[in-house]
């Protein structure tokens, strides 16, 4: 069920606008699809990565809020996970691996709850707070279909235009090369 071979998806690749589905079992193939999503996600230099975003529509997303691969114990996944409780809004600056240098401020709640399942498909709750908060509801977004430069005005993304037509017409080139 994991994609025939995992890589980053980029805007405007149409699985990072599909709602991710739920996992039904988890197996050993959705183990290493976790350890695959983190190796990607250290690859680009990141703090967390949807499924979507590596062609894999499912509802899992990994973090590791130190970016490196040398910090193990920091790494956490979530299995369908379910946000609730969210806490005042806050406004950060926001990357996205899909959106390589578009760097927009996000309202956000600065804290929220997160239950999910872990990879020995034990069910965990957790409170998250300023960046993993921020990082767990950006990767949820991203299981709901939903790109952060949906969440931004009219005039944000009138500034960020000519990054998003960029983007898009190196996807339309990558998609005519096959």
């Amino acid at each position: 069920m994991l994609p025939q071979k995992m890589r980053l998806r980029y805007y405007p690749d149409p699985v990072l606008r599909q709602r991710a589905e739920a996992i039904e079992s988890i197996d050993d193939a959705v183990r290493q699809g976790a350890r695959a999503m983190l190796r990607i996600m250290y690859d680009h230099g990141g703090i967390g990565l949807a499924g979507p975003q590596v062609g894999w529509s499912k509802r899992i997303f990994v973090a590791n809020l130190a970016g490196a691969a040398d910090k193990p114990e920091e790494e956490l996944v979530f299995i369908n996970p379910v946000v609730t409780a969210p806490g005042e809004e806050a406004v950060l600056e926001e990357g996205c691996l899909s959106f390589p240098d578009v760097r927009i401020e996000i309202v956000r709640a600065d804290r929220v709850h997160i239950a999910a399942l872990n990879l020995a498909g034990e069910r965990f709750e957790m409170d998250a707070s300023e960046m993993l908060a921020r990082c767990v509801q950006h990767e949820v977004d991203h299981l709901d279909g939903i790109l952060f430069i949906s969440r931004i005005s009219l005039a944000a993304r009138m500034a960020i235009r000519g990054k998003l037509k960029d983007l898009e017409r190196k996807y339309k080139e990558s998609k005519e090369a096959g």
